[in-house]
C-alpha cells in the first residue's frame, strides 16, 4: 500500500475503528474515515483531534443502510476497513435492527469498493461470532470453524455476524471484484477506549464491579486487545501475502479469574457467591430463562463452556504477538474511570 491514497475506514468512531485510525495516520496514510453524522461533534472531534489527523484524516457521512451512500467515500481509495455493524446482545426485531444492517451494509461497502477499481484489499472487521456460538474445549477452534448454531432466535447477534461475513465472501466469490478481502474474527475486544461510548466488551468489567452479576459465573472468555485489533487489520492491509480469515485472541480469562485480579488491586463491589461450579451453572442456565432473549440465549449457551483456538495463522503471517490479558484488564479499568463509566477510587 502507498501513503498518498486514501484508506477508508468505516464506523471510524467505533471502538476498534477508532484505534485503526488512530494506527493509520501514525503510519504516515491519509484516512477517510466515514460516520453515520458530523453533527454529533463529541467522538469526530476526538477523532479530528488525534495526531497527524489535521493534515490526513477527513472525515464523511455514510450509512449503512441507505443505498449508494459508500460510492462516494470509496472514490479513489486503495483499501477499505469495513468496521461498522451494530453489537447488541438484546434488541427488539433481530431481522431489522441487527441482521440486515449487517449483511446489506457489508454488501453495499463491497459493492462501492467493486465500483472503484483502485480498491485492491478489503478487510472486514468480523467476529469469533461467525466461528462458534457455543465454545466446547474438547474442540480447537480454527479458521476453518463457521458458526452454523446462530438463528434469529438463537443468538441473533452471533447470527447477523455469520451472515455478514458470509455474504462477503459469496460477494467476492460470485462478482470475482478486482480487490481480494480477508477477515479478522476477534474475540472479546478490551482496552482503553478513544472515545467516549462504552462498547459492548467494555461493558462486562464494568457489569462485574456494579453487581450486575448475581455471583462468580463459569465465563470463560478470550480476550484481545483493542490496539492489538487494530494493528491485525493494517498488517492484513499491508501484508501482500495475507489471505483468508483470521482468528484474533490472545489467553482464555474467567471471571473468577478477573474477580482475583480486580480483588488483588482493591476493587470493591466485586461478586462473591460460587456460582461456577457444575451444578451451580445448571442452576444458572435455568435462571436465564428469567433473562431477556439476547442474554438467554447467551448465558445458555456460554456457561460453563471454555473456547479453545489456534491463532498460530495469525501470529505466523501477520506477526501479531498479543498484550497480556491482565495487562489490558488495568489498563481497561483505570480508562473506564477516566471516562465516567466507574467511579475513581
Amino acid at each position: 500500500m502507498t501513503a498518498s491514497a486514501p484508506i477508508l475506514v468505516t464506523g471510524a468512531t467505533g471502538f476498534i475503528a477508532s484505534r485503526i485510525v488512530e494506527q493509520l495516520l501514525a503510519a504516515g496514510y491519509w484516512v477517510r474515515g466515514t460516520v453515520r453524522s458530523l453533527k454529533k461533534p463529541g467522538d469526530v472531534n476526538r477523532l479530528r483531534a488525534l495526531p497527524f489527523a489535521a493534515e490526513h484524516l477527513e472525515l464523511v457521512e455514510a450509512d449503512l443502510t441507505r443505498a449508494g451512500s459508500f460510492d462516494a467515500p470509496a472514490l479513489g481509495c486503495e483499501a477499505v476497513m469495513h468496521t461498522a455493524s451494530p453489537y447488541a446482545l438484546t434488541v427488539n426485531d433481530p431481522q431489522t435492527d441487527l441482521v440486515n444492517p449487517a449483511v446489506n451494509g457489508t454488501r453495499a461497502v463491497l459493492g462501492a469498493c467493486a465500483k472503484t477499481p483502485s480498491v485492491r484489499r478489503v478487510v472486514l472487521t468480523s467476529s469469533m461470532a461467525a466461528v462458534t456460538d457455543e465454545p466446547d474445549s474438547r474442540y480447537t477452534l480454527t479458521e476453518a470453524d463457521w458458526n452454523t448454531k446462530s438463528s434469529l432466535s438463537r443468538n441473533p447477534y452471533y447470527y447477523s455476524k455469520t451472515m455478514a461475513e458470509r455474504a462477503a465472501w459469496t460477494f467476492v466469490g460470485e462478482k470475482k471484484p478486482q480487490f481480494d478481502l480477508i477477515a479478522i474474527n476477534p474475540f472479546m475486544v478490551i482496552g482503553p477506549s478513544l472515545t467516549a461510548g462504552l462498547n459492548t466488551s467494555n461493558q462486562v468489567l464494568v457489569d462485574i464491579v456494579r453487581g450486575t452479576y448475581p455471583g462468580i459465573i463459569s465465563l470463560t472468555w478470550g480476550f484481545v486487545d483493542v490496539r492489538d485489533v487494530a494493528e491485525a487489520h493494517i498488517q492484513a492491509m499491508e501484508r501482500p501475502a495475507a489471505h483468508g480469515r483470521y482468528l484474533c485472541a490472545g489467553d482464555t480469562f474467567t471471571m473468577r479469574d478477573i474477580v482475583q485480579l480486580l480483588a488483588e488491586k482493591g476493587y470493591q463491589g466485586l461478586p462473591r457467591m460460587p456460582l461456577d461450579s457444575p451444578l451451580a451453572s445448571a442452576i444458572v442456565r435455568l435462571a436465564a430463562f428469567a433473562e431477556s432473549k439476547g442474554v438467554r440465549s447467551y448465558l445458555r449457551t456460554h456457561v460453563g463452556r471454555v473456547p479453545r483456538y489456534d491463532t498460530s495463522k495469525i501470529r505466523r503471517e501477520l506477526g501479531i504477538e498479543f498484550r497480556p490479558v491482565k495487562d489490558t484488564i488495568l489498563e481497561t479499568m483505570e480508562d473506564l474511570k477516566r471516562w465516567g463509566h466507574l467511579p475513581s477510587r
